[in-house]
């Protein structure tokens, strides 16, 4: 698992490589140099939260690209 740290500004200006990130471990988004925010794929919030997805939830999500 990699952890990549990012500003608040590198963020906004890089959101698709923070995304691709992401995929190999949680991205921590930082504001004035403090953790403020963490991005994870949904996979691995619903491995921490112990949430499954509902049949209905899984059929309401958009299709990802490459699938």
């Amino acid at each position: 698992m990699t952890i990549t740290t990012l500003s608040s500004r590198e963020f906004n200006q890089h959101a698709s490589e923070a995304k691709k990130a992401a995929r190999n471990g949680p991205v921590f988004i930082t504001d004035r140099g403090r953790p403020a925010h963490v991005l994870l794929t949904i996979e691995e919030y619903q491995k921490m939260t112990g949430e499954l997805a509902s049949i209905i939830d899984m059929l309401a999500m958009p299709r990802r690209r490459g699938c």
